[in-house]
């Protein structure tokens, strides 16, 4: 390898091991969460509790019956979906300290969400 090859994987590896460092790190929204969804179409149901995990800000199923996805980042900012059977959900919003709120969207209908820390 030339000098220049050298210093740039030196550079790539590095960087690579800091953001792994960075992903690793706890969250400070880790931990169990309810969630509660609601929609005003009343052809999509009369809402639901979810129970999620956030784990180093990645969201992580807390029930069997719904798969949770996602990330929270370190601001609070949260993007998730949650699967069920064949129906599927994608929520935005922001967490912060023990709450949180945002809007959701599915194939027919769309929402509302809060969550609380349990």
């Amino acid at each position: 390898m030339t000098g220049f090859r050298k210093g740039l994987f030196a550079t790539i590896v590095a960087i690579a091991f800091q953001l792994t460092q960075a992903d690793a790190a706890t969250s400070s929204f880790d931990g169990a969460w309810n969630v509660r969804i609601t929609s005003s179409n009343q052809a999509c149901g009369n809402g639901a509790t979810v129970a999620i995990g956030i784990n180093n800000g990645q969201i992580v199923s807390s029930s069997a019956a719904v798969t949770a996805s996602g990330r929270v980042a370190e601001a609070g900012s949260i993007n998730v979906t949650l699967s069920s059977g064949i129906k599927r959900a994608v929520g935005f919003g922001r967490l912060s300290g023990t709450s949180g709120s945002g809007t959701w969207r599915g194939a027919l209908c769309t929402g509302t969400w809060t969550a609380e820390r349990m």
